[in-house]
């Protein structure tokens, strides 16, 4: 059977609808018998087509002998996208025809003409990309609106900025006070983001409906959108190493300021480094003082959680508050022997009621109970045929191997390369580290399930005194997935 693949990404008048597409190809094909594949609202920079997943899931049972498209750019965009796909089109003998560029598949120089048209309609998608990107850069330049949500202390309104339709902010008056005791209790020596917090909830305020949280509270004190911009902000921002799009006679402490950040960095405010300033058309609501004094005082102050290695408990990681589902940390007072167990939610931010008294070394025992009693009932059970684990790890083992072999030899291809073709084999090695790390993750777990049912696991359990923290928390890593504690109710979602 025949396949008539269609594509558009976006309906414009000027563009060939998937309808008229389809036409095209019917008249290509004469009469024979056809079946047709239509993806709206789809790019061609990828595969992740659903259309286009199904007619090659169709190819490969077999049922379509011939793919035929109103144009090469509709099926694909991509260079290597293109090969893989010509690679399965070739497996299983599949004619592939453009109806508007009369492609012929079957001789060499009909292939190669493909591979350059390819070549191009990639070309031309990374043409237009560009484009984009420049003119968001352009648009950034003059302070037109630029999406994303309404910062708390703002509303939207309409505007035209050299003679261009487009959006501003508004400060709105309550939330701007609200904004205004925020900076003013921060600016205290001995004010921290919590205290804010506890006054916020004290004060019945909440941010647009939800609660507030350390994270969001530094986010609005170092946002510039809030200063009112003078020459000492355009100062800041010129030795903190920023680009500063306006001149220092535009900063005349009325005017927010934007901060963009492009690449990987892209919307953070809390760097001044590769960041783009730009002065906002929208009033300011904190001056710059009392700005460069909070903005000064959130740079010093390190993380408030630094990331570290589990050291209190084996259960870190692992426990989980019972009433909202975040974790609970391990704490213990000076001149108390006992630790106990406090939900960081509710420590964060006071939005959770807690999970109430929990010792956490009555919860260890406890857990450690249950994985006694778990290990016990698997040992009882009899022992599943281990003939079919074996026979998979065997397959995924010879994978990976096969994978690390392709990626060696695309490797000393790549000297040798012209520019296409050092693309496709980048882009190639790339698909194939992240299918082995994905094979390796599959052969880990594998392990794991098998190990969590062997003598070992149990014989730790037995030992339990004489492991060290780190062999505690491996074993409960390989049987537990997640426990829940609240109060007297304790669940375990166990992995085997």
């Amino acid at each position: 059977m025949t396949a008539i693949y269609a594509r558009q990404s976006v309906e414009r008048p000027d563009s060939i609808s998937v309808e008229q597409q389809i036409e095209i190809c019917r008249y290509e094909i004469k009469g024979e018998k056809f079946r047709t594949y239509t993806d709206r609202g789809c790019s061609g920079k990828n595969t992740n087509r659903p259309q286009f997943a199904q007619m090659m899931k169709d190819i490969c049972s077999g049922e379509i002998n011939t793919v035929v498209v109103y144009k090469l750019d509709r099926i694909s965009r991509s260079v290597l996208d293109f090969a893989k796909m010509m690679e399965t089109f070739g497996k299983y003998k599949v004619q592939f025809v453009s109806a508007t560029e009369k492609f012929d598949t079957s001789s060499p120089i009909g292939n190669a003409m493909l591979n350059i048209c390819v070549t191009f309609a990639q070309l031309e998608r990374e043409t237009i990309q560009k484009r984009v990107t420049d003119a968001y850069f352009s648009r950034c330049r003059r302070s037109f609106y630029m999406g994303g949500p309404v910062p708390y202390g703002f509303r939207k309104i309409p505007a035209v900025i050299d003679g261009v339709n487009t959006s501003m902010y508004e400060p709105v008056p309550d939330e701007a006070e609200v904004i205004r005791l925020i900076f003013g209790m921060y600016s205290q020596p001995l004010v921290s983001c919590g205290d804010i917090i506890k006054r916020m909830n004290e004060l019945g305020i909440k941010k647009r409906g939800g609660s507030w949280s350390r994270p969001r509270i530094r986010e609005l004190l170092m946002n510039p959108i809030y200063v009112r911009a003078d020459r000492e902000i355009y100062d800041f921002f010129v030795r903190s190493g920023a680009e500063v799009t306006d001149p220092p006679s535009g900063y005349t402490g009325e005017n927010g300021c934007y901060c963009y950040r492009f690449g990987n960095g892209e919307g953070n405010i809390s760097a001044e480094a590769a960041s783009r300033i730009v002065l906002a058309p929208h009033r300011g609501i904190v001056g710059s003082e009392l700005w460069l004094k909070c903005r000064e005082k959130c740079m010093a102050q390190r993380q408030v959680i630094p990331s570290q290695k589990a050291k209190n408990s084996w259960l870190c990681g692992k426990i989980k508050c019972g009433e909202c589902g975040y974790a609970l940390t391990v704490k213990k007072n000076r001149g108390r022997s006992r630790r106990y167990l406090l939900c960081s939610h509710r420590l964060g931010s006071g939005a959770c009621a807690g999970a109430g008294t929990l010792y956490a070394d009555d919860i260890e025992q406890l857990v450690l109970d249950e994985m006694r009693k778990r290990m016990s009932q698997l040992r009882r059970l009899s022992c599943p045929d281990e003939a079919d684990a074996d026979t998979v790890l065997a397959g995924l083992e010879n994978e990976l191997a096969e994978t690390e072999s392709e990626a060696a030899a695309l490797l000393e291809r790549a000297g040798a390369a012209g520019t296409v073709l050092f693309r496709y084999i980048n882009d190639r090695v790339e698909l194939l580290d992240r299918r082995k790390s994905e094979i390796t993750e599959h052969i880990c777990r594998l392990e794991r399930e098998k190990a969590a049912q062997s003598d070992s696991i149990f014989g730790c359990l037995s030992d339990w005194d004489e492991l060290s923290f780190d062999e505690r928390r491996r074993v409960t890593d390989i049987l537990i997935r997640v426990v829940y504690a609240a109060g007297k109710r304790i669940t375990i979602q166990w992995r085997v």
